[in-house]
């Protein structure tokens, strides 16, 4: 089969492959980057295959499932969980509009645990659809390295079948991982946290990052009693800190008990439940210990020494600028990459891949401006650099607007929880480098400045853009005074 393909960085003339393979591309891992780059890489011409483990809603070395992670055991399950603890809120905030409630609203966990769960059954379907109306074969089973060129299937009976490929991609993503204290063994990931038969009356949560932040809410939201443990004085590390400090508020307000600079040391079987001890030498006693510590990239049974491709000491694998790893036909997207770990990143990752292999265009991942979004409730969501950030790559003065203020729906409910807003700009350029919101509709909003952001925006643009009234997003264009001018080369 003749086509264009990149070689050394650049487009060579086309050329004629003189060894005949099973396939143009060979993928290892059905998730969102996989699935992208097959189902792109077949629209280009190419013949592809992809291999993906046996469907199951709690993942381990032989189960898994074509969506992934994000389908499966991830953002989409979590957001339908957040979706539910949400209506507590809504629930208290609802009679200052009129609504007479019984004081007793029953909930019924069981019925959204399969809810949940026929939603993510129906998106696996439809992820598989996908990929055969694109013309991708896909075998069921554990893939593995054998050579450049060749990946073995271990199928679910135990039976092995081996194919060829021109290339080979890697988009297995990453796995939780648990604490090594004592009695780990009694906590469980978010896999299980996404299927538990029983919503738990006392949970415990070790972690600062999304993951952590969000169950805590999710939880609290659904009646139990939360205590959050992380290391730092700030839950979600790497955000910008004045944001950060809002969620922690939100999250006390909410009514969840936070125990910053605090670890778990031991977990023991007791009789009331798992009794947790700290680093500070306390104990409590919970129903459900739940480890939101990181993951780790799913590299072990790959098979990738053997072949040449190399990983970090995190068992991430390396690639370049076009996601080429240490062996020239292999590739990697996605959390498998540890680059940065985040759905969308994933699919453009996978997109960049077919664009540079199989259609003649050679395309670099940008990773400039991505917004994101952690579903507590409520909600924060940012894009571009926040003022830490900006500070470090400074070149001018730092210009900080910011705004919290009361949404109007919490004048009339009641509830004491305000909306705050940050923009960072560049002083010389008038350039917006940054933004930031924590409050109701944060990612919506969000996900708009980040074509803005995108496109260069200056102040001055967002000054003179109308707003929406009344809303909340108006403030992002209302912002006049300036809260902070913060000097070139200040620490962050």
């Amino acid at each position: 089969m003749a086509r264009k393909m990149l070689i050394d960085g650049e487009l060579g003339q086309t050329i004629e492959e003189e060894k005949q393979y099973d396939f143009d591309l060979f993928v290892i891992g059905a998730g969102s980057g996989g699935v992208r780059a097959s189902r792109t890489s077949a629209a280009f011409g190419a013949k592809v295959a992809i291999c993906e483990l046996p469907f199951h809603p709690i993942s381990s070395e032989v189960i898994g499932g074509i969506g992934g992670t994000c389908v499966i055991r991830g953002c989409v399950p979590k957001k339908i969980l957040v979706y539910g603890a949400q209506f507590r809120g809504e629930f208290e905030d609802c009679r200052n509009f009129g609504w007479e409630l019984s004081d007793q609203v029953d909930f019924n966990w069981k019925k959204l645990l399969h809810n949940k769960t026929q939603e993510i059954t129906r998106l696996n379907g439809i992820y598989k659809r996908l990929l055969s109306n694109a013309g991708v074969t896909m075998f069921e089973g554990e893939g593995k390295l054998i050579d450049v060129h060749l990946v073995e299937v271990t199928q679910p009976d135990g039976t092995t079948k081996q194919y060829s490929a021109k290339h080979i991609l890697i988009a297995t993503g990453s796995r939780a991982q648990r604490v090594n204290i004592p009695g780990k063994e009694l906590a469980i990931t978010s896999d299980e946290a996404l299927s538990l038969d029983e919503l738990p009356k006392r949970a415990v949560i070790l972690g600062g990052g999304y993951i952590a932040v969000e169950f805590a809410s999710i939880w609290r939201g659904l009646g139990a009693e939360v205590d959050l443990f992380y290391r730092k004085e700030l839950p979600l590390r790497g955000f910008d800190d004045e944001m950060r400090a809002v969620v922690a508020k939100n999250l006390e307000g909410r009514g969840i008990r936070l125990h910053p600079g605090t670890n778990l040391s031991e977990l023991r079987n007791g009789e009331d439940g798992i009794r947790v001890l700290t680093d500070h030498g306390d104990e409590i006693t919970a129903d459900v210990v739940l480890f939101a510590t990181g993951r780790l990239p799913n590299t072990k049974r790959l098979n990738l020494q053997a072949v040449g491709v190399e990983v970090d000491k995190t068992g991430a694998i390396k690639v370049d600028e076009y996601s080429c790893t240490t062996v020239p036909n292999i590739w990697a997207v996605g959390d498998v990459t540890n680059r940065m770990n985040l759905t969308p990143v994933a699919l453009m990752e996978g997109t960049c891949f077919s664009k540079t292999v199989f259609g003649g265009q050679p395309t670099k991942p940008d990773y400039i401006s991505i917004p994101c979004a952690v579903f507590c409730i409520p909600p924060l969501s940012v894009v571009g650099l926040s003022e830490q950030q900006a500070l470090e790559q400074a070149k001018s003065d730092i210009l900080v607007y910011t705004s919290s203020f009361n949404p109007m729906k919490n004048n009339i409910s009641g509830r004491q929880e305000k909306t705050v807003m940050k923009l960072i700009v560049d002083s010389e350029t008038d350039k917006v480098l940054g933004a930031s919101m924590c409050g109701p509709d944060a990612p919506e909003i969000m996900q708009g400045l980040a074509v803005a952001l995108k496109c260069g925006a200056t102040k001055a643009q967002f000054d003179s853009t109308v707003g929406i009234h009344p809303s909340a997003a108006e403030e992002f264009v209302t912002m006049r005074s300036i809260t902070r001018r913060v000097a070139a080369g200040a620490k962050p």
